[in-house]
């Protein structure tokens, strides 16, 4: 059984978390909640879980100093950020700073099914070598865990598997059959996921034209773009944005 820690400044956010957590009947056990990042620090002084689902804008202590001080103090707790529509640029910062993943509110169940399964698939790939220190962070990671690491801090529009592969010194080749023999999906959809996730929030949080998105992307083609796109979500870009537009008004 995996261990979780809420941080939320809203107990009804808290309460509906552990309510969609418990009905998903995944390996987790919510073994505390907390209002604030300095809360959560205070708790986790004489306490440990492996992982955090956290929300950025709380008093106190914000999500992103709560992070910076739990990288200061060397802690390995994953952290998963709960953010609105307007936190782009929270969520980019805190994805250079590590970590996991974020979702966005209201959370959906099947985007938080899918986060923790990820999570999971992230910890089953974690192998420590006969031998190694436990303190040594870069033994006791595998490749793919180095590489997922390596995919947090660096903007998705510049993700490549040749690049990956030279992160961790391995054949490109070799790195795509591992990184598929682990996480049950290949690089390339892998990176896709990530690019249409923050095209998403981009089209939710700025007023940048679709062009502009691709290009920040990666994707030099816009037509690629709109095709990956609608496959992954049922809709255009233009459609996605227009929909969330009708939601507003």
């Amino acid at each position: 059984m995996n261990s979780m820690l809420l941080v939320d400044d809203e107990r009804w956010v808290r309460t509906a978390l552990r309510h969609t957590i418990e009905k998903l009947n995944k390996p987790f056990q919510i073994r505390h909640e907390c209002s604030n990042g300095l809360e959560a620090l205070d708790w986790l002084q004489e306490n440990t879980v492996d992982l955090v689902v956290s929300d950025i804008r709380m008093p106190v202590m914000d999500g992103l100093a709560f992070i910076e001080q739990l990288r200061q103090r060397q802690e390995k707790q994953d952290v998963i950020l709960i953010t609105v529509h307007d936190d782009f640029q929270y969520v980019q910062k805190a994805l250079r700073s590590g970590v996991f993943d974020y979702l966005v509110k209201p959370v959906d169940p099947v985007e938080l099914d899918n986060c923790l399964e990820k999570w999971l698939r992230l910890c089953r790939s974690r192998q420590v070598e006969p031998g190694t220190e436990k303190g040594s962070e870069t033994n006791s990671l595998s490749a793919v865990q180095q590489v997922l690491r390596y995919i947090a801090k660096t903007p998705p529009g510049e993700v490549t598997l040749a690049d990956a592969a030279k992160h961790v010194h391995m054949n490109p080749c070799y790195l795509s059959q591992l990184f598929k023999q682990e996480m049950r999906i290949n690089f390339v959809d892998y990176v896709s996921s990530l690019r249409i996730k923050e095209a998403k929030l981009l089209l939710t949080s700025t007023t940048l034209r679709i062009s502009e998105i691709a290009c920040r992307l990666g994707y030099s083609d816009i037509a690629y773009f709109s095709n990956m796109f609608r496959k992954l979500t049922g809709v255009s870009p233009s459609e996605y944005r227009k929909n969330l537009e009708k939601n507003i008004q």
